[in-house]
Formats: C-alpha cells, sequence, structure tokens
C-alpha cells in the first residue's frame, strides 16, 4: 500500500461544495452523500447532494454566461489557450488526480496514473486545437440573381454533462473539451458513486480563469440532480454516457423543449477469433478486453467467438491470463485488478453469474465474491452458453467473459449482431480480407482488427442500435454542440 500525497489528503479533507457561477456554494437542502472506498466499503468523504434548487440555478448561471458573458464570443484563440492551461494544471497535479480517482473509483493506480489522467490531458489540449477550425461554407445558389450564401457553425447553447464512474475523469474532460470549444456553457452532473476528480477538476477550472457561470459543477444523485437536468426547460442540450436504461429515460426527459441529445449508451460487443489467429497476442487481448478496469468497460468484448478447432487452446490461454490477474486495493501499486464501484455493481455482477450457474452454464474460472471486505470479483468465464441466457444478452459490467465455439464462419456476423447493442466488436485473423469482408457486415461503431480496443479524441466513437445516439469525438463530436445556421445575401 502507498502513502496518499499530501494534496491528495488535503483535498479529502476539505468540506465539498457545489460550483455555481464561479463560486463555490453549499447545496440549497443541505444534503450529502458518503463517498466510499470500494476496496474496503470505508467512507472516505462526502459530496453535496444536489437537487433541482441548485440546478436550477446552475442553469441560470450558464445562461447568463452563454447570454450576456464573454465566453462565447470570445476569439478562440484565448480559447484554445484557457483549455491549454487546465491541461497543464492537470498535467502539474497528475498524482493526486491519479489517487483520487482510484479511491473513488477503486481502480489500480498505474491504470489512473498512466491512462486517466494523460488520456484526460492529451484529450483537453486535442480539443483546444478545435477552437480555431470551427467553420461554415460558403454554398451556390440556384435561384436568378447574385447572392452571397453561407453556413455559421454556432455553440448550441446550455449544455448538460451527465458522466459515468468506469472512467470519472475521462469522460467528464471528453465532454467538456468539445463544449467549451464550441462556446457552449455548461453544467456537469458526474456520477455519484466518483465525484471527487470532477470537484477537483472545478477548482482547476476556476484556476485557468475560465469566466464565471461557463463550468458549473452539480453533485448529487442521478434520479434526483441529472433528472432535473434533463428536464430542465433551459438546457439546450444533454451529453450523456451510461445506460441504456437511462438514456432511454432521457428521451422522454428531452421532449419539453426538444432538447439536443447525444447518447453513448451500453454494449455487449464481441471478441472474434477466427482460425488462422495470431493467438499469442489474441488470447492476451481478449482478457484484457473483459478483465481491464474490472470489466467495467462500456466497450469491454464480453462476447468470445472462437473457431472450434482453436477453442480449446484459447480457453487455457485465457484462464491462465485470468489467473495472472493480482486482485487488490488500487492503491497497492502490486494491483492489476480493483475492485467493482459498489456494493450495488458487485451484487449485480454475482446475480448475472448465479442466473448463469442456474440456467446450466459452465463456470471454467472465477464466478465468486473475492474477500470479506470491498467489492472483488474475480476474473470469470463461463462457457456452455445459449444465446437465450441472460449472460449472453444483458450488459454486465463486470470481470464476466462469455465464450463460444463456432463451426461455421459463416455465421459469426449473425452472431455478432445477435444482440440489442452495437458498440463495438474485435476481429483476430491473419486473412485481413476475410476481416474486412467480417466488418462490413458487422452493426457496431467501432470496429478493430488484430489489435484490443483503440479510442482517442480524434476518432469518433459511438454505437448503432441500443448503443446510442450520435458520436463523440472528432470533428463529429465538435459539431454535435454546434447548431447550422445558412445566411443569404441578395447582392
Amino acid at each position: 500500500m502507498i502513502d496518499l500525497k499530501e494534496q491528495t489528503r488535503l483535498s479529502l479533507a476539505r468540506p465539498f461544495q457545489l460550483l455555481i457561477d464561479g463560486r463555490w456554494t453549499d447545496v440549497e437542502s443541505g444534503e450529502a452523500l458518503d463517498v466510499v472506498n470500494p476496496a474496503d466499503g470505508g467512507i472516505i468523504a462526502r459530496i453535496p447532494a444536489g437537487g433541482g434548487a441548485d440546478i436550477d440555478r446552475a442553469v441560470i448561471a450558464a445562461r447568463r454566461a452563454f447570454e450576456s458573458g464573454p465566453w462565447p464570443s470570445m476569439i478562440p484563440g484565448e480559447r484554445s489557450r484557457m483549455l491549454w492551461r487546465i491541461a497543464d494544471l492537470i498535467e502539474a497535479r497528475k498524482e493526486e488526480f491519479a489517487e483520487l480517482e482510484t479511491l473513488d473509483n477503486g481502480k489500480p493506480i498505474m491504470m489512473s496514473t498512466w491512462v486517466d489522467v494523460p488520456a484526460s490531458v492529451a484529450a483537453l489540449r486535442y480539443w483546444a486545437g478545435w477552437c480555431t477550425k470551427i467553420a461554415g461554407e460558403t454554398r451556390a445558389v440556384d435561384l436568378p440573381g447574385e447572392f452571397l450564401a453561407m453556413t455559421l457553425r454556432e455553440p448550441v447553447g446550455v449544455v448538460g454533462l451527465i458522466t459515468p464512474w468506469n472512467f470519472p475523469l475521462m469522460s467528464a474532460v471528453s465532454k467538456l473539451g468539445p463544449a467549451l470549444a464550441a462556446g457552449c456553457t455548461i453544467i456537469l452532473k458526474p456520477a455519484e458513486q466518483t465525484s471527487l476528480t470532477a470537484l477537483r477538476l472545478g477548482e482547476v477550472i476556476l484556476e485557468a480563469g475560465v469566466p464565471p457561470g461557463v463550468v458549473n459543477i452539480v453533485t448529487g444523485l442521478g434520479a434526483v440532480a441529472g433528472a432535473a437536468l434533463a428536464e430542465h426547460g433551459d438546457v439546450d442540450k444533454i451529453s450523456f454516457t451510461g445506460s441504456t436504461a437511462v438514456g432511454k429515460s432521457l428521451i422522454g426527459a428531452a421532449r419539453g423543449n426538444l432538447k439536443r441529445l447525444t447518447l453513448e449508451l451500453g454494449g455487449k460487443s464481441p471478441t472474434i477469433i477466427l482460425p488462422d489467429a495470431d493467438l499469442k497476442r489474441a488470447i492476451p487481448a481478449a482478457a484484457n478486453s473483459i478483465f481491464l478496469n474490472s470489466g467495467q468497460i462500456c466497450v469491454a468484448g464480453s462476447r468470445l467467438y472462437v473457431a472450434r478447432e482453436r477453442f480449446d487452446e484459447v480457453m487455457e490461454g485465457l484462464v491462465k491470463a485470468a489467473a495472472k490477474f493480482r486482485l487488490g486495493p488500487g492503491l497497492d501499486p502490486a494491483t492489476t485488478m480493483g475492485p467493482l464501484v459498489s456494493d450495488t455493481q458487485r451484487r449485480r455482477v454475482m446475480d448475472h453469474i448465479d442466473s448463469a450457474r442456474g440456467e446450466g452454464a459452465s463456470i471454467i474460472t472465477g464466478g465468486n465474491r473475492v474477500g470479506d471486505q470491498g467489492y472483488f470479483v474475480d476474473p470469470t468465464i463461463i462457457c456452455n452458453v445459449t444465446p437465450q441466457m441472460r449472460v449472453a444478452r444483458e450488459e454486465i459490467f463486470g470481470p464476466v467473459l462469455v465464450a463460444t465455439p463456432v463451426d461455421d464462419p459463416d455465421e459469426l456476423a449473425a452472431l455478432a449482431n445477435d444482440t440489442e447493442y452495437g458498440l463495438s466488436a474485435s476481429i483476430w485473423t491473419r486473412d485481413i480480407s476475410a476481416a474486412y469482408r467480417l466488418a462490413r457486415k458487422i452493426r457496431a461503431g467501432t470496429i478493430t482488427i488484430n489489435t484490443g480496443s483503440v479510442a482517442g479524441p480524434n476518432l469518433p466513437f459511438g454505437g448503432f442500435k441500443q448503443s446510442g445516439w450520435g458520436r463523440e469525438n472528432g470533428a463529429d463530436g465538435i459539431e454535435s454542440f454546434t447548431e447550422l445556421k445558412t445566411v443569404v445575401t441578395a447582392l
């Protein structure tokens, strides 16, 4: 176990408040939520339990900042410098952010240090570059006379950002970056389980000089603060990452003012290993795809399809790979798999495993809760699963892999598509032509060939079917925070 840095201890010791209109303020109700360390179930802090009144104050501040504040009309280069400044400040405090993320979420400290924080910094710098590149076009007018016609990209307005608990800091900056670059003003509602880095990010945003009201942060329950934000009539757009069930509820909440929605939702992503695949690469990649971050990844390769002639070999390799993961508290540098984020999530994962047992599936490794403290579940591989079983159809969001042998390669596309989701897929083969043809048949937003998950702020990300609406990242991501205006002038 490592000792916390002094700044991390100070961060945890201070009273937490909401960030509204450039000031830290108490919650209207005076209520608070416990922040629980998933490694041992202990309470490490308390955060404000924001409600409808707090959301209303934040929206009023964001609307005022958008309509009469300097941010939307600020020259693009100045917005860019502020985003870059936020990135610099996070980087200067990378150890503190990493420790807060690990304490809050449970993930291994090495992952927070070398993945979450650096990726967040890189994303902000990427979006800083976009500030000067948002532009419209000139268009021809096919009518008698002489015209100048142009399109303009303008900020959509006040946006609500609702982020998940699996990658708290990364998710926050991946939404804040394009929204700020586009000139929007923001209310950020982080997941109630993991709000510590969002609140620390608020301090950094103020230090960077972002004007009051541009970024407001309201912590609280999704069913209370999140719902109030989604339903608010003066919010122009919601960008949400989370479960498909909650995403569907947001559609109804948006009806009042037809606010724009970007929904990055669930997945049940297939990993496909063809007969000629390089198993020395495919097996560890398949294991990491489902076991990293304790399987709490929306693109986790939770369904595995393997050519039958290689199935036993792949299973043997995966069992060995699963055994190499060392479970423990995230702050222990030796830990490679931390706990699940909460007792609720642990019980949900175990319910799926128990359901598979009851339906006759075979647990070939794992399948157990680990330890008396914390929310640990060991890496689990399940075989002899029928397509109708819950573990084969529902998103589990834990370290649970469902493996199936396949006799006919022509069935792979149908098997991969036999889900209500369509977020990602991974194909392993030496035959690139076969991989490409299969990729064209699979209905998913991101497909990788001979590699695990690959993501970045420049790569469009989102899903088909019930995996969501719209795309984040890249040009598509920033355009989702704009409105397109046409201006025609007769000469």
